[in-house]
């Protein structure tokens, strides 16, 4: 009996990890397993920040989804250990920043996601960013591509994108 409650319970936890949070938003429950639930918002691709680029060779040169997961988790990792600004990060969700920052890149790098996160301006509202916050969170997302091997050029166009969301997110 315990075996199959085990059992029972590993099946329900894999389910959930593949049940995507628009699925989520489409039944109306505000956060997937794991992450903290959210005031409610209305998800759009238009959140992003940016428009996506065209065609599929920025996603192929960020290497994939897979390419871009270990992107977004090395920057976080290194944003955490990064003395400049790891306070800002200790109090975030992280399991929803990881999600939708993965999603954020593959819709931006004209990959095959949707954005499900908060607009820019509300995602950062009240975390009293400054610029040399912004600077510090951009170098390591620099160290994180070059470690994927992601090309200079590709690396740069992706910044040149994110770069406008700056004026979004830096409240002094």
């Amino acid at each position: 009996m315990v075996r199959i409650k085990f059992i029972l319970l590993g099946a329900l936890a894999a389910a959930s990890a593949f049940y995507s949070a628009q699925a989520f938003a489409q039944e109306g429950l505000v956060a997937p397993p794991g992450e903290v639930a959210v005031e409610p918002y209305v998800q759009s691709n238009a959140n992003a920040g940016a428009t996506p680029f065209t065609g599929d060779a920025m996603f192929r040169a960020f290497h994939g989804e897979a390419g871009i997961a270990r992107v977004v988790d090395g920057m976080i990792d290194r944003n955490l250990a990064d003395p400049r600004i790891s306070e800002i990060f200790k109090a975030s969700d992280l399991v929803r920043l990881r999600r939708t920052l993965k999603e954020q890149f593959c819709y931006l790098l004209g990959g095959p996601c949707a954005y499900t996160g908060r607009d820019m301006k509300s995602a950062h509202k009240d975390q009293g960013l400054q610029n040399a916050d912004f600077n510090a969170l951009v170098e390591n997302l620099q160290k994180a591509m070059d470690k994927e091997g992601v090309p200079f050029r590709a690396q740069n166009r992706l910044l040149a994108k994110l770069a406008p969301m700056q004026r979004e997110t830096v409240e002094r």
